[in-house]
């Protein structure tokens, strides 16, 4: 017997979540026959089967997570061994969930939780998931009271969902973030009455935070904490964050400074394509070196967008309305833009982001050059 174990995926992708079995066990599969479809922090990926053969036993279910090198697939090979398939198995039943290889998924209990029998039973009963509580027993064993307690809220307040592929990474994004980046931000508003109708707002701020980098580079760089190292950044490869349903993407447009506005377009045309599909690749996913949320699209005039490290800035771009200005003496109403940057002060100056929000502002009150 043979199995097939999970891939490496690229890009430092480490897990990722069964989304749709295409074959079962007992069913004959061919060399590059689709055999199940997973979800990364990234995209959805398609796996086809290295050999053919028969296959034996499918390990996990739908919603498991599995890490690279945990066993997907049990074959009786047919086809002589590719490579991809390895190691031997003596059993296994028809169905095995990941949770057998993965300490801490979710399901079946995965022999980290202490509790006795008796609690155990408890929890199936009250239909209580025992990997998710807390116990607060000696040495944090699960107690009676720890599964009454939880059932009574979830009886109260629905019962609680594990968060999945793009998700559960935002959410180790963000505390990542939270836990290495010292972050502050500087707000303004810009004059942008000299636009012409139909200028393209996303790429303008593009453009501009193009110009910001080249006139102070000190916001286009990475900077890793733990080697206390910094990296300077030649291009300027921008990431935009993509609001939607399944969570937040953050595409990567390369290289702005060097590209036209249709190829710019165009180019983040693509990426959104992909993003609603999922089918983007992971790596254009990876390598920003700044980033831009424009989220006055939908709402909101200032924020405090979250920066990602490698990244030490993010630009935010709110809600475009009217307001009364001051124009040659005068109070006229114009059309504005608020703005704000947030940047690691770990790494940048105070005065090294307010040049940089000079240099934007200075861009985007412009006449845009065609």
């Amino acid at each position: 017997m043979k199995y097939f174990k999970l891939p490496d995926l690229g890009e430092g992708l480490s897990e990722a979540e069964i989304v749709e079995w295409h074959v079962k066990a007992g069913d004959s599969v061919k060399e590059d026959q689709l055999l199940v479809s997973v979800e990364t922090a990234k995209a959805i990926v398609d796996l086809p089967s290295p050999v053919t053969g028969l296959v034996m036993a499918c390990f996990g279910q739908v919603g498991d997570v599995l890490h690279i090198g945990d066993p997907l697939v049990e074959y009786d090979c047919v086809s002589d061994d590719t490579g991809t398939v390895v190691g031997e198995i003596k059993e296994a039943d028809k169905t095995v969930r990941a949770d057998t290889f993965i300490i801490g998924s979710s399901g079946a209990h995965s022999g980290q939780v202490k509790a006795t029998p008796s609690v155990r039973a408890l929890a199936r009963r009250l239909n209580v998931d025992i990997d998710r509580i807390k116990g607060t027993g000696p040495e944090g064993r699960v107690l009676s009271s720890d599964i009454e307690m939880s059932a009574r809220i979830d009886e109260e307040k629905g019962q609680s969902v594990a968060l999945r592929g793009v998700r559960r990474t935002m959410a180790k994004t963000m505390s990542l973030s939270h836990q290495q980046v010292v972050p502050v931000s500087i707000f303004d508003v810009v004059d942008i009455n000299k636009w012409q109708e139909g200028d393209d707002t996303t790429i303008r701020l593009t453009k501009a935070i193009g110009q910001a980098c080249k006139d102070e580079p000190a916001l286009n760089v990475w900077f890793d904490g733990e080697l206390n190292a910094l990296r300077k950044c030649e291009k300027v490869d921008l990431a935009i964050a993509v609001d939607t349903e399944q969570g937040l993407f953050v595409p990567v447009l390369r290289d702005i400074n060097n590209r036209s506005l249709k190829d710019l377009r165009q180019g983040l045309n693509c990426l959104r394509a992909a993003v609603s599909s999922r089918d983007i690749p992971p790596s254009e996913m990876l390598g920003a070196t700044i980033t831009l949320s424009n989220f006055g699209t939908m709402a909101g005039r200032f924020a405090t967008p979250i920066v990602v490290p490698p990244t030490v800035a993010i630009v935010g771009a709110g809600k475009i309305y009217e307001d009364v200005v001051v124009f040659k003496g005068k109070p006229v109403v114009h059309t504005v833009m608020p703005i704000s940057v947030t940047f690691d002060h770990r790494v940048v100056t105070g005065g090294e982001a307010a040049r940089f929000l000079s240099s934007l502002l200075k861009s985007l009150s412009k006449k845009q050059a065609k």
